[in-house]
């Protein structure tokens, strides 16, 4: 049957069963973990999750790269459905900044009327937060100038910037993980210590899965998968680094340094 349109009907495929499945298994893993110190199913789980993402991204190469699948109808979808997930993106950080200006603004009695509350020692953010700046900062330098290089069509500037990039995304996590391990408060100390780990936390995470992200586009780069004119799989990931940055960027300035 010849096919009339310009859309990819994908075909039938297991890995969003398999990873529900392994979503379900991790997160009560988590909570077996917790109550009985078991970690066994939440490490069963990953694997899961690590397994489908692998299988399932290896499927979308394929139907975009060897088999010709993303007309320009489809990759105008895929563009918009990574805006629409930016912007979810953007809603889930702004529920943290919330939750941190509704205390830090009106600190109550309990919190003895100021802010940080008292007994907290809040981090220097002229030390490692305003290196960790530098570090995104210059990262998002390096995403571009990757870009350019791809629209260029050149490969080695391209390979060079992606590596860059990488890299600065592992520096960042690093010190962020020394970070964690220095604070003189944890996630227990009321709601600084709470608010501070869950908003930088999931700001960490975001790096560490826009880090995987652009590892896996350098990969495909060295595999000659991108060209000037087709090469939405990066563009996404540099639409989602230049997204983490610039959340950075309002953390720094209201939790690290106005909140200090």
């Amino acid at each position: 049957m010849t096919q009339r349109h310009p859309f990819h009907l994908v075909d039938q495929s297991p890995w969003p069963l398999t990873g529900a499945t392994a979503a379900l298994f991790t997160t009560v893993g988590i909570m077996v973990w917790f109550h009985f110190n078991t970690p066994f199913l939440t490490l069963f789980g990953v694997v899961m999750v690590i397994l489908t993402m692998f299988q399932w991204w290896r499927d979308v190469v394929r139907e975009s790269t060897y088999e010709g699948q993303h007309t320009s109808e489809v990759g105008s979808g895929l563009r918009w459905g990574m805006i629409l997930f930016i912007t979810s993106e953007v809603l889930f950080f702004f529920a943290f900044f919330w939750a941190f200006f509704h205390s830090s603004l009106a600190p109550t009695i309990e919190l003895g009327t100021c802010w940080p509350p008292t007994g907290i020692d809040p981090i220097n953010p002229f030390q490692v937060p305003l290196l960790n700046t530098a570090v995104l900062l210059a990262s998002g330098v390096t995403v571009t100038w990757a870009h350019h290089s791809i629209i260029a069509a050149n490969r080695p500037e391209a390979i060079q910037a992606l590596l860059i990039t990488v890299l600065l995304g592992l520096y960042f996590t690093a010190l962020q993980i020394f970070e964690y391990y220095q604070a003189p408060f944890t996630i227990a100390d009321a709601v600084y210590g709470s608010t501070f780990f869950v908003a930088t936390g999931f700001h960490g995470l975001h790096v560490i899965i826009g880090t995987t992200f652009l590892l896996i586009c350098l990969v495909r780069q060295l595999k000659f998968h991108f060209s000037e004119n087709h090469h939405f799989g990066f563009e996404a990931a540099a639409w989602y680094w230049h997204f983490v940055d610039v959340v950075w960027l309002f953390l720094f300035i209201s939790i690290y340094w106005w909140g200090s």
